[in-house]
């Protein structure tokens, strides 16, 4: 199955390193997270690198399906919301750093397994074969009618609902977001600044840059900042991430490999936010209280199995971006036994959880050394 965990972790390091200046002390308190005993969901989120490599080996009849233009690092905290030009409300996926052309089973699987490592909190009641028949009928469904964004306007009363709830409310919201940046201005150059300001309503001098941390899991270690003002008497964000080719780079020594952020944001069947985009070296985005991902413990207030399918049908509308992916997909899906869904979660899982278990050892052996 390759490296051991430890050592596929280093090597991912060192190859996040020769991509961009690491901010080591993220990285320290990403390790911690990884650890964590309650559940084994932040390291799954935290090292999409190791998933790259095992999950073609551990489900190799799910890895030579159709391939598309996919998300690579989906989960189910992988989703949230946006405005588009016309300022409607819009739900779906909001990160595609990991995105390449992959089987298109692997954004599938992962999501399904992301579900199941969710569940040991008791964050879902749903069992993983109604979870996977969800997602699935989700997702054919919405091939076959050739995708469709999720405006959530006249429509989509319940994920509205969802991203209008009282934990996105804009004093928790801007409370909790103060809470994970640095106390002075970071080094940043022109350059980076210019980038957040470009499209601020007002630049205007009481403009503030920090540095952003602890937020996420798989980014982070990347460099962050943010720009925050006040317009108009209410807080506007912009946040610079630093952009990275595919985390799988460093499974291939030489690796010549691009992001393909801007691909995937092109090609969907998407209402795009008009702020998120790639600029030079960076990923510069809106933050706010209603353009933000959706975490794990704010599901709980819509149906989950309205939620799977409609996870399972925004996937369908990144893999759409791909011509032809239906019919070939389709053909594959109906070619599958019942469970292949649950059976390829199920055994990812276990083997998330041999090295979870594998960092927890490494992580208490470390804090002995020191």
């Amino acid at each position: 199955m390759g490296l051991d965990f430890v050592s596929a972790t280093k090597n991912y390091e060192t190859w996040l390193r020769s991509q961009v200046a690491v901010v080591e002390k993220e990285l320290h308190y990403k390790h911690r997270q990884m650890a964590l005993k309650e559940t084994a969901f932040p390291f799954f989120r935290g090292t999409y690198y190791r998933w790259a490599e095992i999950w073609p080996m551990a489900c190799q009849d799910c890895a030579v399906a159709p391939t598309v233009l996919s998300i690579g690092d989906l989960h189910v905290e992988n989703f949230g919301t946006w405005r588009d030009l016309e300022g409607r409300l819009v739900w779906g996926i909001n990160d595609f750093d990991e995105a390449e052309d992959l089987p298109f089973t692997n954004d599938l699987v992962r999501l399904a397994a992301s579900a199941l490592l969710g569940s040991v909190t008791g964050q879902f009641r749903l069992n993983l074969p109604t979870i996977c028949q969800a997602i699935l009928s989700g997702y054919a469904t919405k091939l076959k009618v050739g995708g469709q964004p999720f405006v959530l306007e006249e429509g989509h009363p319940e994920l509205r609902a969802l991203a209008m709830q009282s934990d996105r409310e804009p004093g928790k919201f801007w409370k909790k977001f103060r809470k994970e940046l640095s106390d002075r201005e970071p080094k940043i150059s022109k350059a980076t600044k210019a980038r957040m300001l470009s499209d601020l309503p007002d630049t205007n001098k009481d403009c503030r840059f920090r540095a952003r941390f602890k937020a996420g899991m798989g980014s982070l270690g990347k460099p962050r900042y943010v720009a925050l003002t006040t317009f108009k008497g209410s807080l506007v964000a912009r946040e610079a991430k630093a952009l990275t080719p595919p985390s799988t780079s460093c499974l291939e020594e030489g690796s010549k490999k691009k992001s393909r952020i801007e691909d995937v944001l092109k090609t969907a069947i998407r209402c795009a936010d008009p702020i998120y985009r790639v600029d030079g070296p960076w990923i510069v985005r809106r933050l706010a209280p209603r353009c933000s991902k959706i975490e794990l413990a704010q599901l709980d207030c819509v149906s989950e199995r309205l939620m799977f399918e409609s996870m399972g049908a925004e996937c369908a509308n990144i893999h759409l971006g791909t011509a032809g992916a239906s019919k070939s997909i389709l053909k594959w899906l109906r070619q599958q036994h019942r469970d292949w869904l649950v059976t390829a979660a199920a055994t990812i899982s276990d083997l998330v959880h041999e090295d979870w278990r594998c960092w927890r050892k490494h992580d208490k052996s470390s804090i002995r050394d020191k």
